[in-house]
């Protein structure tokens, strides 16, 4: 009987452990949702259009990102109620999150399509999934094609 209950523990915790998701993914899931609340307190009417880099290859991660946190500084908040909570998000969007890479990447931010603020920021949701998506696939070994 104690063998079984120890069994049973010991499955329970390593379940639990391949289940859990890992911290980078985490940053990722929750960027991805900073970025989403930043939707609703930015100015999308009469506003600089912005270089979009939309399905980056996996060696240009690291310059679509880039390419997306200086884009971020050009938004504007939709009016001054939302002014603080706007700063604070932008703040947080700015931070490095990327490990700095060796590859070499033939786009500049120049080169993308100029959209407007709510298609750069569902862009920048989507590269933020898909790094999400990628971190957790890593975890467990699984091909991200």
């Amino acid at each position: 009987m104690e063998r079984m209950i120890i069994f049973c523990m010991l499955f329970f915790c390593f379940s639990m452990v391949l289940t859990a998701t890992s911290p980078k993914a985490m940053k990722y899931k929750q960027l991805s949702k900073t970025i989403d609340h930043l939707k609703d307190v930015v100015k999308d009417k009469d506003v600089e259009l912005l270089h979009t880099p939309e399905n980056p290859g996996d060696g240009c991660l690291l310059t679509a990102v880039t390419c997306f946190q200086n884009g971020i500084l050009k938004l504007q908040p939709r009016n001054s109620q939302v002014n603080a909570t706007f700063a604070k998000t932008v703040k947080i969007l700015r931070r490095p999150f990327l490990p700095v890479s060796e590859e070499h990447c033939e786009s500049s931010c120049e080169s993308y399509e100029r959209k407007k603020p709510q298609e750069f920021l569902n862009s920048f949701s989507k590269l933020m999934q898909k790094l999400f998506k990628n971190s957790t696939a890593e975890r467990y070994g699984k091909s991200t094609i």
